[in-house]
């Protein structure tokens, strides 16, 4: 089954005079490098209506447009992986992701995913871009997702997203006394040696704004919310190891377990043991694509971080008693 697409995107400044695949590559996120230079080839893909070569340059405002067919993502399967639905309508689900579960089908992961699980229960989501799925939430970060259910929800939450009128707020755990909240506005991009990691590049990264502010301090750590202006991959996680207070739990970015001078066996156990990085999406608010209407939804604390903060709590009880 095929279905007909028509996006449009404006070349921005920064993208400006570079190639027309790369370009496409940056505005059209959700569709291959490869895929993108078949329509450019075959004039679906278009710069001003013009039909151009992958190879040849755009400039600043530009428009492109793309009008093309497309067919299910049937190399994926169908796997029947129970989600947990917050809300689904026919046009968007809303899910409740849990921990170790990895968002989309790639090297190494390529069954037993979150898209998987999505075309068992949605098996129309075949013939939208990635399943539906229109932002990612990292393997070990829980929390709230939106999937586009239809073409037309698909552009339209891509849409917001690229205007970042849609809210993401997350609950974290950092190590270290935070004395305030703040914002982080630094560019982040691939590490330049140790490619499995991003980091903040002063050149060449893309920009990244990550709002935060305090929930609670305790002697050693600080529970924090964070509100996303951008989506950089693992971006709360880079931001936050940016400032010098790495998430709990989070090996690729803080290293290994800081244990606290004086802390109890079970705090030290907690900390030691603590499966990753403590990071929640808890509240995802848009405006639905069907109704035009501001919709929220919010999800309870998961299990872990729970555990995680009354052993806080109770660690800085019983310094105060002594």
């Amino acid at each position: 089954m095929a279905e007909s697409i028509h996006y449009t995107a404006t070349v921005p400044s920064e993208l400006s005079d570079q190639r027309f695949d790369q370009v496409a590559a940056q505005l059209f996120p959700d569709y291959s490098r490869s895929r993108l230079q078949s329509w450019i080839k075959s004039g679906a893909l278009t710069a001003d209506g013009n039909q151009l070569r992958p190879r040849d340059s755009v400039t600043e405002g530009q428009s492109l447009q793309l009008q093309a067919e497309v067919e299910d993502e049937e190399r994926w399967e169908a796997e029947p992986i129970a989600i947990d639905i917050t809300y689904e309508d026919e046009d968007i689900i809303v899910i409740n992701k849990p921990a170790g579960l990895v968002v989309h089908p790639a090297a190494g992961h390529g069954s037993g995913t979150l898209v998987n699980a999505l075309l068992y229960h949605c098996p129309d989501l075949a013939s939208v871009p990635r399943a539906g799925v229109v932002h990612r939430l990292d393997k070990d970060t829980t929390g709230l997702m939106v999937v586009a259910k239809n073409l037309s929800a698909h552009s339209d939450l891509v849409s917001q997203l690229q205007d970042r009128s849609v809210s993401r707020e997350y609950q974290a755990i950092v190590h270290g006394v935070m004395t305030g909240g703040g914002k982080v506005d630094a560019p982040i991009g691939r590490h330049p040696r140790q490619r499995q990691k991003n980091a903040v590049l002063e050149h060449g990264g893309k920009e990244a704004i990550t709002h935060y502010r305090l929930v609670r301090r305790y002697f050693a750590h600080t529970q924090i919310t964070c509100k996303l202006e951008t989506g950089r991959t693992h971006q709360i996680r880079v931001h936050m190891a940016y400032r010098h207070y790495p998430l709990v739990g989070d090996a690729l970015y803080g290293g290994r377990p800081r244990i606290p001078k004086g802390a109890d066996e079970s705090l030290i156990d907690t900390l030691r043991q603590f499966p990753r990085q403590a990071l929640h999406a808890q509240r995802l608010g848009l405006v639905h694509p069907a109704s035009g209407e501001y919709v929220e939804w919010q999800a309870d604390t998961p299990a872990d971080m729970l555990q995680l903060i009354a052993e806080l709590e109770q660690d800085e009880k019983r310094r105060k008693s002594l």
